[in-house]
């Protein structure tokens, strides 16, 4: 049945529309008119004068409804996380293991291909958050589990079957041949947990890294006379980061220097979200540690950060009222951008013709009111 959308206001991606009606059939978008016509058949949505935008993509997230990722054994506890972060706009995201054993990267694995398999609604594929980082800059992660690259992780990570895949590595400890591989292959390499100098980063982008994971985290700084990785990724060009804009992870201000020196559309709202975001009992654990979590931080017991309780409508809201965005701008952030960063833009990240009827609805405060995913807003 073709439906309409109306009485909204509409963000395609570009452009803020009052008094435009969406028009989709068969999980896309087949019109944006000014007005709907009532034919006989047709399912009309009033929308009640709300903001409607392309689902919010997310393309870190370690949890969520009381579930982390690392411990996902079967395709359940996967449709727990996406319908976790779907309550909050989220429509679209990317699994994100945190290092750990061999075995369970290759479990993890599976639980993907199997969720792709299934159609599991808004997963995209799986980003593997080291376990070939720097324990100098390990953060939350284990040490016990970093380690050189395993035989075999290329062959995992390229083996064409995991939907859009993402890797975060510290470039000072990957051979660039690896790095270039992964990129050859169509593996997204992100540079992360690393205490590498700028010219480390740059023989990582020249090799192919294209990202750098949760900016000014688990990374060297920026300083007078060494540049470090925030130095780096912010005086390249091409390279896109991804911003915890929590307020924990890093100070605002921080933050509003640095989107006004990167590139437009180079930085991504991210959650890095944990279990706790969607759950009742926002305490949890994590490979055998403790982690509390209180006013929207999430640490151990000594303090460490440990991901976020962040969602995606909350990031939203910060990216407008503590970065000072136009509406416009904090929404890309959420969906355009990291659609074009998982080269998924063809798709998503837009209402406009021909796009996967993935939407939205929010309330003037940034309430998530209902999503939509391939034209269904049922779940």
């Amino acid at each position: 049945m073709r439906t309409y959308l109306t009485n909204c206001r509409v963000f395609t991606g570009e452009t803020l529309y009052d008094g435009l009606s969406v028009e989709i059939e068969d999980g896309r978008v087949v019109g944006l008119i000014a007005e709907c016509g009532m034919a006989g058949g047709v399912e009309v949505v009033d929308l009640g004068g709300n903001l409607l935008a392309p689902g919010f993509i997310d393309v870190q997230v370690n949890g969520g409804g009381g579930v982390l990722f690392n411990e996902c054994h079967e395709t359940h506890d996967l449709k727990i996380i996406l319908e976790a972060h779907r309550r909050y706009g989220t429509t679209s995201l990317i699994p994100t293991l945190i290092s750990d054993r061999w075995d369970v990267m290759v479990s993890a694995a599976g639980v993907i291909r199997q969720g792709l398999r299934l159609g599991v609604p808004g997963l995209l594929g799986v980003h593997f958050e080291g376990p070939y980082i720097n324990p100098e800059r390990k953060g939350i992660h284990q040490e016990a589990f970093i380690r050189p690259v395993d035989d075999g992780a290329f062959e995992l990570f390229s083996a064409g079957d995991l939907g859009v895949v993402m890797t975060t590595v510290a470039p000072e400890l990957v051979p660039p041949d690896f790095i270039r591989s992964l990129s050859d292959a169509g593996v997204r390499v992100c540079l992360g947990h690393t205490a590498a100098t700028y010219d480390q980063v740059r023989a990582g982008i020249a090799a192919g890294a294209i990202g750098v994971t949760h900016l000014f985290n688990a990374m060297s700084p920026l300083t007078s006379r060494e540049p470090g990785v925030v130095g780096a990724a912010l005086d390249d060009a091409e390279t896109w980061v991804g911003v915890i804009a929590d307020g924990h992870h890093i100070h605002f201000a921080s933050l509003r220097i640095a989107c006004a020196v990167k590139e437009q559309g180079k930085v991504m709202l991210v959650t890095d979200a944990m279990p706790s975001v969607g759950a009742s009992e926002k305490n949890f654990t994590l490979q055998g540690h403790p982690i509390l979590a209180e006013d929207g931080r999430c640490q151990s017991v000594g303090g460490t950060l440990a991901g976020s309780d962040l969602n995606m409508a909350d990031a939203v809201r910060n990216a407008v009222e503590k970065l000072h965005f136009s509406e416009e701008e904090a929404l890309r952030m959420a969906s355009l951008y990291p659609a074009t960063f998982l080269g998924v833009d063809d798709r998503l990240g837009r209402i406009a013709v021909g796009y996967q009827a993935d939407f939205v609805v929010m309330d003037a405060e940034f309430h998530v009111l209902d999503t939509w995913i391939a034209g269904d807003n049922s779940f």
